[in-house]
């Protein structure tokens, strides 16, 4: 039987160019090779307030989104989070094992939080949730970034707690799934914090959905240095961050990179940079605009209705395990 992989990512617009090279395009590499469940976390995505009309056209684009980056429906189970109750429920029973204490050390909340005068209970909360994601499933392994490696381990903790209260072989301890030369792709105007979605200067960011003159544009902009050098180092985190991009698109070296432009200035090798993310975004905005036709309605509810059947038949089933152990009747 080949091995359980479970990710998500949450459904807050269009994904950037980060999210492409750092999580969808690895996704897309082992598809083949494992059994896939690729969710759209639309539950994790109200503990920060949402337009309904806005979240249900996001929610509806990360699905063309995932599917134009090369995700294929027949190979992976595609589904919405909320279709399947069993994510919500197990993660009720889940809080019940976890302690206030760990929640409150988890660092993406401590950041998050302070960005909300009125913290709500679902963001203090959703690693429990995400546990939950994780668990049905019997995942072998999450492909997580460092960002997300606190959530997986919280995760683990919260598995080997239940099992060793219940006395039972519930749970499976899900690894890491760590792929080599994952891109971590920083901010274009502030080269020290990652590529993101949220960002409120848009320059900042590059979306799959920029058109070439956007991207060209985005990337003459990005702050550099005044050494005008093309050499990979931490003392020069805008370069060094658009040869990450570079080398994720072109799978040189840095030291092939700065070979290759060794005589270019920065204004030339912003250009080549651009030029070559834009041949890699525009096979996946000509699948997604298809997409978006309202002729293709059916076939993506039809392609979340099955991976939502597919995905509730092992999560029903873990769900009643559990019931089982803490003592409900089932």
């Amino acid at each position: 039987m080949k091995k359980q992989i479970l990710s998500g990512i949450q459904p807050s617009g269009i994904l950037t160019l980060g999210n492409y090279l750092g999580a969808l395009r690895n996704w897309i590499k082992i598809q083949n090779d494992y059994d896939c469940k690729f969710f759209v976390a639309d539950l994790h995505s109200i503990t920060v307030d949402q337009n309904p009309i806005e979240l249900r056209k996001n929610i509806k684009s990360a699905i063309m989104q995932y599917i134009a980056c090369g995700l294929d429906p027949e190979k992976n189970t595609i589904f919405m989070q909320s279709h399947v109750h069993e994510h919500a429920e197990l993660g009720w029973i889940l809080n019940c094992s976890t302690y206030m204490g760990e929640l409150s050390r988890m660092t993406q909340f401590k950041d998050k939080s302070k960005k909300q005068a009125n913290i709500k209970v679902g963001l203090f909360d959703y690693p429990v949730l995400m546990a939950a994601d994780i668990l049905l499933y019997d995942a072998d392994y999450v492909p997580v970034g460092e960002d997300q490696r606190q959530h997986l381990e919280i995760a683990r903790d919260i598995a080997q707690r239940f099992n060793s209260t219940y006395n039972k072989e519930i749970f499976k301890l899900p690894e890491a799934f760590i792929t080599e030369n994952t891109a971590r792709i920083m901010s274009l105007q502030e080269p020290t914090k990652k590529m993101s979605k949220s960002d409120e200067n848009k320059e900042a960011t590059i979306f799959l959905l920029d058109d070439r003159e956007t991207v060209l544009r985005k990337i003459k902009k990005a702050v550099t240095d005044s050494e005008n050098i093309i050499k990979y180092s931490d003392e020069k985190p805008g370069i060094k961050n658009l040869m990450n991009i570079y080398s994720a698109i072109s799978e040189k070296t840095y030291k092939q990179i700065e070979e290759e432009c060794k005589d270019l200035g920065y204004g030339k090798f912003k250009q080549i940079v651009a030029c070559a993310v834009s041949d890699v975004l525009d096979p996946i905005q000509k699948k997604y605009y298809e997409l978006s036709s309202s002729e293709n309605d059916e076939y993506l509810k039809s392609i979340c209705k099955k991976g939502a059947e597919t995905a509730q038949k092992t999560a029903e089933k873990k769900l009643k395990e559990v019931y089982d152990a803490v003592g409900f009747i089932v």
